[in-house]
C-alpha cells in the first residue's frame, strides 16, 4: 500500500501564495492611485491654467484690448507768467494695451511703472504752455494742453505694447480764485439781468407784430383810415425799436462762461 500526498501544502508553498496574492493587489491599489492622482493632476491643472482645457469655441471674437485708468498720485502744480502763482492740473491717465498678448496683472504693473515718467512729461508739456498765460488763464491753459494731446496722440511704452493718454482739467491757485469771486459774483448778477432784459424786449417784438398783423388786415379791410393807419405806423416804429433793442442785447451779453478770458469788444449799435 502507497502512502497518499498530504493535502496541505508545505511551508515555502503557503508563502509564495500569500507573495503573489499581496504583490497582485499592491499592483492593482498602485494603479487604482496612479489614476486617481492623474485625473486630480489634471484638474488642478485645468483650475490653474490661463485657459480651460476644453477646446474653445469658434463662435466667440477674441478678447480685446484692455484699458486702465489711473489718477496721478497728486496735483500738478505748473507756474504762470511772473511765477508767483500756479494752474493745478488734475489728470487721469488712461493705460491701453495695444495687442491681446498683454494681461490685466501685467497691465496693471506697467501702468503702476510707467507713471511718474507719464507725470513728468506732462509736466514738461503743461510748464511750457503755462509760462506765458496770467495767472487767470486757467482756461486757455486747459484748452492747449487738450489740443496739444491730441495733435501727440496716445504716447507709446514698451515698444508700443503700451499706450498711455492723459486726461486734464486745469484748476486755478485759492489765491486767484478769492481775488476773482467777487467779480464772477457781479457777472453772475449781470447775466440774470441780461436774461431778464432779453425775455421782456422778446415779448414786446412778438406783441407789436402781431399788431402790425391786425391793424394790415382791418386797413385792407376797410380802406384807409388815417387813425389806423398811424397806429400802424407807431406799431412798426415800435417793432424795429425792439428788434434793434435785441440786437444790441445780444452783442454785450455778459461773458460769464469765461470770466477768467480778457472781454471780447463789443459792438456798439
Amino acid at each position: 500500500m502507497t502512502d497518499a500526498p498530504d493535502p496541505r501544502p508545505t511551508s515555502t508553498a503557503r508563502w509564495q501564495q500569500w507573495g503573489s496574492r499581496g504583490l497582485t493587489k499592491a499592483r492593482n491599489a498602485g494603479v487604482q492611485t496612479g489614476r486617481w492622482a492623474h485625473r486630480a493632476w489634471e484638474r488642478l491643472v485645468a483650475s490653474l491654467g490661463d485657459e480651460a482645457p476644453a477646446r474653445p469655441d469658434p463662435t466667440q471674437p477674441p478678447p480685446g484690448p484692455l484699458v486702465e485708468h489711473r489718477d496721478a498720485p497728486t496735483v500738478i502744480s505748473v507756474p504762470a507768467r511772473g511765477y508767483v502763482y500756479s494752474f493745478h492740473l488734475h489728470v487721469t491717465f488712461a493705460w491701453s494695451s495695444t495687442t491681446t498678448s498683454v494681461r490685466a496683472e501685467a497691465l496693471s504693473w506697467y501702468a503702476r511703472y510707467f507713471t511718474p515718467h507719464a507725470v513728468q512729461r506732462l509736466t514738461r508739456l503743461a510748464t511750457d504752455a503755462a509760462r506765458d498765460l496770467a495767472p487767470h488763464r486757467a482756461a486757455a491753459l486747459e484748452a492747449q494742453l487738450i489740443r496739444d494731446l491730441r495733435r501727440q496722440g496716445p504716447w507709446p511704452y514698451r515698444r508700443g505694447a503700451i499706450t498711455c493718454q492723459p486726461d486734464v482739467s486745469v484748476r486755478l491757485d485759492d489765491r486767484v480764485r478769492e481775488a476773482l469771486q467777487p467779480h464772477v459774483d457781479r457777472l453772475v448778477e449781470l447775466e440774470c439781468e441780461w436774461e431778464e432784459h432779453l425775455r421782456q424786449v422778446q415779448y414786446a417784438e412778438r406783441l407789436s407784430r402781431r399788431w402790425i398783423a391786425l391793424l394790415s388786415a382791418h386797413l385792407d379791410a376797410t380802406g384807409a383810415d388815417p387813425d389806423f393807419a398811424d397806429a400802424r405806423r407807431h406799431m412798426l416804429a415800435a417793432h424795429e425799436a425792439a428788434a434793434e433793442w435785441i440786437d444790441d442785447l445780444l452783442a454785450q451779453r455778459p461773458r460769464t462762461r469765461h470770466t477768467t478770458d480778457p472781454p471780447p469788444q463789443q459792438r456798439r449799435p
